[in-house]
């Protein structure tokens, strides 16, 4: 991928890397020695001197990862020389482990960017469990997933879930405001609790049943497991979640033979890093599809 810029100004190219094409500090030091940047087509130094109208371009390299590239079904729901999206099914891992560096989205998308001829590695910038389906945002480069996430950590990447609760609120609409904490630093659970971390998610009632609800959620944090967190503190545990679920609710789900929760990553609305045009991502595998 090549970065391309046209000089409105005069100024030293490293004002340009930083300021106009908003590289890292870092990512301009490592493209430096890979002698990245080119002016007016002439390889040139972080000091070179740009005037108005010079071309400024920055060739944007990736290293192969450690992974093999495996082939699988992939649904993609949007790409360009920048982002993918895709569709991830439940009981996909996102990305490999120290424990297993196969059967992953990751593998599976370094196996398409191989067959298709792209040099890009795996940067995810949206991560879901492994049973959670939905939409997954990807970087093609490490440029921009640094823009995305600063996106996301400005509150600029809105993100709609849908889920099926047993049970559910009697209102139409709310908020949870209600800090998550770890109690036990060698188990991956979650709970809500006093000097946990501040977490925050609306809601929407969709769709009533006698004995469940379809929720829209939209957390406004991104604390681990939140959106299953926040409905079991609320008396609304997922519906198929054995992990986050009640007696009563663990029992149900035997009943219909569920043993994922029913999550979906539906909607992602944000706009393009390096355009700015707005993109909305919307997964096929939403349980109300006219959200």
């Amino acid at each position: 991928m090549e970065l391309h810029h046209t000089a409105q100004r005069e100024g030293r190219l490293l004002s340009f890397l930083r300021g106009e094409l908003r590289l890292s500090s870092g990512l301009c030091r490592r493209l430096k020695y890979e002698h990245a940047f080119c002016v007016n087509g002439m390889p040139v130094y972080t000091n070179h001197l740009i005037r108005p109208g010079d071309e400024i371009t920055v060739r944007l390299a990736e290293q192969p990862p450690e992974y093999p590239a495996e082939p699988g079904p992939l649904t993609i729901l949007y790409e360009d020389g920048a982002l993918l999206a895709v569709d991830k099914p439940a009981g996909l891992m996102i990305h490999p482990s120290a424990a297993r560096d196969t059967g992953t989205l990751a593998n599976r998308v370094l196996w398409y960017y191989q067959s298709t001829g792209q040099a890009c590695r795996f940067h995810p910038v949206t991560r879901l469990d492994r049973d959670t389906l939905g939409v997954v945002l990807l970087a093609k480069h490490a440029h921009c997933h640094a823009l995305l996430m600063r996106t996301m950590a400005e509150g600029a990447l809105h993100k709609t879930y849908q889920a099926w609760v047993w049970g559910g609120p009697a209102a139409d609409s709310g908020l949870i405001d209600a800090p998550i904490c770890r109690p036990d630093p060698r188990s991956m659970r979650r709970t809500v609790g006093t000097g946990g971390q501040p977490a925050r998610t609306g809601w929407q009632v969709l769709r009533r049943l006698p004995e469940r609800t379809l929720l829209e959620l939209r957390p406004f944090t991104g604390r681990t497991h939140q959106l299953r967190v926040h409905c079991l503190s609320m008396g609304w545990p997922m519906v198929g979640d054995p992990q986050y679920c009640t007696p009563a609710s663990a029992a149900a789900d035997a009943g219909l033979g569920l043993t994922t929760q029913q999550l979906c990553a539906a909607r992602l609305e944000l706009a393009h890093p390096l355009t700015g045009a707005p993109l909305v991502l919307c997964s096929g595998y939403a349980f109300d599809k006219s959200r």
